[in-house]
């Protein structure tokens, strides 16, 4: 029965991508496809346009990702996307979601699968899959360091665990013993986690919203994560500019500054702080100066309240107060860049049940979890919406801003890293509400 189920599940999951690819008819994929064909065939990168006047606005890194995709016809290259972006969305989901499981007494696989299904309905999903977008993979390398970061911490308290620290180190070292010796060393970075900050270093090369990740390493004190991100992305930056030099430079130089390349700033597909005000305004592009100052608003409460969260133990919650801030300050954040509003679905509910379901917690406490389930509620009906309502009404974009100011976090969830001994943490500038 079980084989069953996951034939079935594998059959409806193509259905589904099937429907998401013929209604958004990979138009953004279709774009980036003649753009790249015509680069290899000796044009420039940026030079073509789509009939409707829109340009690619890619970085070279992810021309060069996505140049095999040109081999294929368009509808072969966003079959290939969209699964891997599946594989991509599942892997996220365990990161995410399978800690919840175990601390509800879930079986995990069950779980996943079922909040992974959820995810696949909601429109940031459907809209990255049907327009042929890669941010389902730059959000699974996010969870890579969230993976990371994870077994570093485990690999900590191992170390300070019963044995005297070298012995524990060298047993760390050696592995299995059935390890091959050419492999100990490899088994040693991957159980130490010390590959943290490859993800966000790699998903900073391929889009400009993840640098914000790396400033959040730098504020919460994880240097040599931080320092491994930046490293990475100069890489693949440097490797860019090495095969693509002019490209690399037009890139940096000017496109990325053209905020209205693939749409109009106003447009209503821009769920940002930005395409709000330019279309409260009227006018093609904000008021600089109000928009700034709001953003950085934004921008101050945001990073507070994920170091916050990082400090009380809540990764997951401080990675995606960290996401919500990037779209919703970045100037241009389109549906499929609203991915962060899933997580933050998940962490609202779980902090909901874990508040409702607290005996011992007043009823003041428990009250506030029926409001954090009804909140988890509603802004997930809001994410299975039309585009055509919800984006005429803005929702995405208010959803971010309320969930920025108000996304709790769960004190006593698995800290990454643990505070050192005998430093006080300092308090929060923004501390509230944080979870049960």
């Amino acid at each position: 029965m079980g084989s069953g189920l996951v034939v079935l599940g594998g059959l409806l999951t193509l259905a589904v991508i099937s429907f998401y690819l013929q209604r958004y008819a990979l138009s953004t994929l279709a774009v980036e496809h003649a753009a790249i064909r015509g680069w290899l065939d000796g044009a420039d990168l940026y030079a073509y346009r789509a009939p409707n006047q829109a340009g690619a606005a890619l970085p070279p890194a992810l021309a060069m990702l996505l140049a095999p995709l040109t081999l294929l016809p368009l509808r072969v290259a966003g079959w290939l996307l969209a699964v891997a972006g599946v594989a991509a969305l599942l892997l996220t989901t365990l990161v995410v979601a399978g800690p919840v499981a175990r601390r509800h007494g879930r079986r995990r696989t069950p779980f996943v699968l079922a909040v992974a299904a959820l995810a696949l309905l909601a429109e940031p999903v459907r809209a990255t899959i049907g327009l042929g977008r890669p941010e389902l993979l730059i959000l699974a390398l996010l969870a890579a360091d969230l993976i990371a970061l994870r077994r570093a911490d485990r690999a900590r308290h191992r170390i300070l665990a019963d044995l005297p620290g070298p012995r524990r180190r060298r047993s760390l070292d050696r592995g299995p013993h059935w390890f091959p010796d050419r492999f100990r060393r490899l088994h040693r970075v991957w159980t130490t986690g010390s590959w943290a900050g490859v993800g966000s270093g790699l998903a900073a090369a391929l889009c400009a919203v993840p640098l914000l990740f790396i400033v959040f390493l730098l504020l919460t004190k994880q240097r040599r994560a931080a320092v491994t991100a930046l490293f990475t992305a100069a890489v693949v930056t440097l490797a860019a500019l090495a095969v693509a030099p002019d490209e690399t430079l037009s890139w940096y130089g000017t496109v990325m500054w053209e905020l209205d390349r693939p749409a109009p700033v106003s447009a209503p597909d821009n769920q940002s702080l930005a395409g709000v005000m330019a279309r409260l305004y009227g006018f093609p592009a904000p008021p600089v100066l109000v928009w700034f100052a709001f953003g950085m608003l934004l921008l101050a409460v945001g990073l507070i309240r994920a170091r916050s969260a990082h400090t009380d133990g809540d990764e997951v919650a401080a990675f995606t107060l960290v996401g919500l801030t990037g779209a919703i300050t970045g100037p241009v954040s389109t549906s499929a860049e609203t991915l962060w509003l899933l997580p933050a679905v998940l962490v609202l509910a779980d902090t909901g049940m874990r508040r409702r379901m607290g005996g011992r917690l007043p009823r003041s406490s428990r009250l506030a979890g029926v409001a954090f389930l009804a909140g988890a509620l509603l802004v997930y009906l809001a994410l299975l919406a039309p585009p055509s309502w919800s984006l005429t009404w803005n929702v995405p974009a208010f959803a971010l801003i309320l969930l920025v100011n108000t996304l709790p976090w769960r004190h006593g969830a698995p800290s990454l890293p643990t505070p050192r001994p005998g430093r006080a943490s300092r308090p929060a500038a923004i501390p509230l509400p944080r979870g049960g």
